[in-house]
């Protein structure tokens, strides 16, 4: 879903890069006081910004001017919160950019909206919800990673249909066109990344119980002399 060099009109790269400016910098804010106060968590933050670049590199030819691929976004939405995400997300996609010719500079601003931003917020937000009413955790985590995928896609249509509207039925024909493209191949791809978020999260709890418990994702109730694990 990263939209190529130069394919936005300038005033839309502008206004995407002016939207997406303030959840950056809140994120760099959020990134620090983390580093600062746990940097226990830097090894973890690491492994999710990784996961994020690896993820998000494998990349199918899509739209004109576009592709379809995993995000990532959502893991370390769920172990962090979405501030922490738009950072990690953003660097990901400017060293793609100048390393991998993945997206570009101009269009930094419409990427990291879609890809760092909503999609980890979106995610984030199902992720929350389900685990209010008690969904297991691999569930809630599977159903955050899928829709942090298929929302920055949902994003992402729409920022072409805006740059690109259809000469008859205007922006929402061409909504319909790009989503419905979009849609064959990234709706595999958001389960697939909802599978393998469950596996990676698994690995975790086994290796890092301490450290999911002290950012929320593993809860503990009293049950007598012991904690259990939710």
């Amino acid at each position: 879903m990263h939209i190529a060099e130069g394919f936005l009109p300038p005033a839309h790269a502008v206004a995407w890069g002016a939207a997406s400016a303030p959840f950056v910098v809140h994120g760099v804010r959020s990134l620090t006081r983390e580093v600062r106060e746990h940097p226990e968590s830097t090894l973890l933050l690491g492994a999710s910004g990784a996961f994020t670049f690896v993820l998000s590199a494998l990349k199918l030819p899509s739209v004109t001017g576009s592709c379809s691929h995993p995000t990532g976004t959502g893991l370390g939405a769920i172990l962090f919160r979405p501030p922490v995400m738009a950072v990690l997300g953003t660097i990901t996609l400017l060293f793609q950019a100048l390393l991998l010719a993945h997206g570009g500079l101009t269009t930094l601003g419409a990427n990291v909206f879609s890809m760092a931003i909503v999609g980890p917020w979106a995610g984030y937000g199902v992720y929350r919800l389900l685990r209010r009413y008690d969904v297991p955790l691999m569930g809630a985590v599977f159903c955050g990673a899928f829709v942090a995928d298929l929302s920055t896609y949902c994003v992402t249509s729409v920022q072409l249909a805006l740059a690109f509207p259809d000469p008859g039925s205007g922006f929402l024909g061409a909504l319909g066109k790009f989503g419905s493209i979009f849609a064959v191949t990234q709706i595999p791809l958001a389960v697939s990344e909802g599978l393998l978020t469950v596996l990676v999260m698994r690995l975790l709890v086994q290796s890092s119980r301490g450290e999911l418990t002290r950012l929320g994702v593993l809860l503990t109730k009293k049950a007598g002399p012991e904690a259990v694990a939710r």
